[in-house]
């Protein structure tokens, strides 16, 4: 089993599309990308923790969840209404998290962080958010697809970039 972290999906959102000037013509082909990319790269053995900003329609979430492989987390973003939170398919809901792998500790959050729990002694701050335009900082990761070419990807990969 595998871990992996993404963030800003923003499924069925046209305004990404423009906002963050994802290569697609449509919704539909950019919602059809992020399903293959995701389905590729993740397992159905596999831990998803989704770091925020799931999709537009809340009534769209649970659909996809299905159409999507792992057990999935969400770290609830800015965009994320109580009925996504409430949408079946996840397997817990948080605003904020803190996982060890690998004996490292990790903190995950939608928003990036500037000082964060451990930070001194090597924890590892992943987040969402900002689509790939914020400066990190030493162990600090943009998760979000629009950094990450539209795929999640694991601590190791992240790490080995």
């Amino acid at each position: 089993m595998g871990r992996f972290f993404t963030a800003d999906t923003h499924f069925g959102d046209h305004r990404t599309i423009n906002i963050q000037r994802r290569a697609f013509e449509n919704v539909a082909a950019m919602d059809q990308a992020l399903i293959e990319r995701w389905n590729a790269a993740v397992s159905v053995d596999d831990e998803v923790w989704h770091l925020g900003d799931v999709a537009r329609r809340p009534a769209d979430v649970a659909p996809l969840l299905a159409e999507l492989n792992g057990t999935k987390h969400l770290v609830r973003g800015n965009n994320d209404p109580d009925a996504t939170l409430a949408a079946h398919g996840w397997a817990s809901v948080q605003d904020y998290v803190e996982l060890e792998e690998d004996g490292r500790k990790l903190v995950l959050c939608h928003y990036p962080f500037r000082s964060w729990n451990a930070q001194g002694r090597g924890a590892i701050n992943l987040h969402g958010h900002s689509h790939g335009r914020l400066k990190p900082m030493p162990r600090q990761y943009d998760v979000g697809v629009d950094a990450r070419d539209l795929t999640p990807v694991t601590l190791q990969q992240l790490i080995a970039r």
